[in-house]
């Protein structure tokens, strides 16, 4: 039983021994003095009651006892062994929860999902859509990305993403009857609206446009469908510069006006520090800045080549 078993570290200084045939070896194998193995076999054998090995002057000599409890101990260690490397190479795959917003995960996370996978095929990650913030002991949740001020008791919080807030339209809201050549076009149009903190009343007292009527279009629940409808050429709607980084590129979206209000939040990325201590979870964390630093130097690029195109969203990645 268990409860039989001697203390570990007198069995690997006995394995050593044995292999080695050898105090002096087994203690510099260990890194540990000579007196401290030989004490430790001593206590392995007042533990059994038996004598292991047959001191000699500069050699020791298993007994036919030792030699046959070195082959079982030798097997146990290396099972013991096995069994802790599989165990650190299942903390290295498997499933990861991530738990984020639906707007992050469809306009930016998912899209990028895919470079991921080809580099870590051995993890599944496992996306927890959620307006809720994730309870870490209770939901399951390895690691979760927020929109917030980066004040998190307790947990491990590295910056994503910064956000800038301007209106995104289809190209075509450039040209016809009513082209849009300054804020105040706007009042020809309709204003698309999110339900996540985005004021276009806010934005047309900045540019100058207070007159035009702010409330006036269709509201959605989630930033993603607000951003849909503008694509779809439903209207014109208030951006979070993060979530139409890919639209902007592609020509989907365009940005009419210059004027950018900075965001009162940003992204980060969180989880209690000792989960920074799981591979999944680290690789996961690292490849998430590591993305935002690419998307940000591929945006930059875009603005040279494309002076229509001006943001000034900033995006730093500081590792927790």
């Amino acid at each position: 039983m268990i409860r039989h078993l001697p203390p570990l570290a007198t069995l690997r200084s006995f394995e050593a021994a044995a292999r080695l045939a050898s105090f002096s070896k087994a203690a510099s194998e260990l890194n540990v003095t000579h007196g401290a193995v030989s004490r430790a076999i001593r206590q392995l054998e007042d533990h059994l009651g038996l004598k292991l090995f047959v001191r000699r002057t500069r050699q020791v000599v298993l007994t036919p006892t030792g030699a046959t409890y070195a082959a079982g101990v030798r097997d146990a260690l290396e099972r013991l062994s096995a069994a802790t490397l599989a165990l650190a190479r299942d903390e290295a795959k498997g499933d990861l929860t991530v738990s984020v917003l639906a707007s992050f995960a469809a306009k930016w996370l998912v899209p990028r999902l895919f470079r991921f996978r080809r580099a870590h095929p051995e993890i599944d990650v496992r996306l927890l859509t959620s307006e809720r913030e994730a309870n870490f002991e209770t939901d399951g949740v390895d690691l979760g990305i927020r929109l917030g001020n980066g004040k998190y008791p307790g947990l491990a919080t590295s910056l994503l993403i910064e956000e800038d807030i301007f209106p995104v339209c289809r190209p075509h809201f450039l040209e016809g009857a009513h082209p849009l050549r300054k804020p105040k076009d706007l009042r020809h149009h309709t204003l698309i609206h999110d339900d996540y903190f985005i004021s276009w009343a806010m934005w047309l007292k900045m540019a100058g446009a207070g007159d035009v009527e702010a409330d006036r279009g269709p509201v959605f629940i989630t930033s993603d469908l607000a951003i849909q409808a503008a694509i779809l050429g439903d209207g014109i709607a208030l951006a979070r510069s993060a979530l139409v980084e890919d639209d902007l590129l592609a020509g989907r979206l365009v940005k009419p006006f210059e004027l950018t209000l900075p965001g009162v939040s940003a992204y980060y990325v969180v989880c209690p520090p000792r989960y920074l201590e799981r591979k999944k979870v680290r690789a996961f964390r690292d490849w998430l800045l590591a993305e935002c630093a690419a998307a940000d130097s591929e945006l930059a690029s875009a603005v040279v080549n494309k002076p229509e195109i001006k943001l000034t969203r900033k995006q730093k990645a500081a590792p927790a």
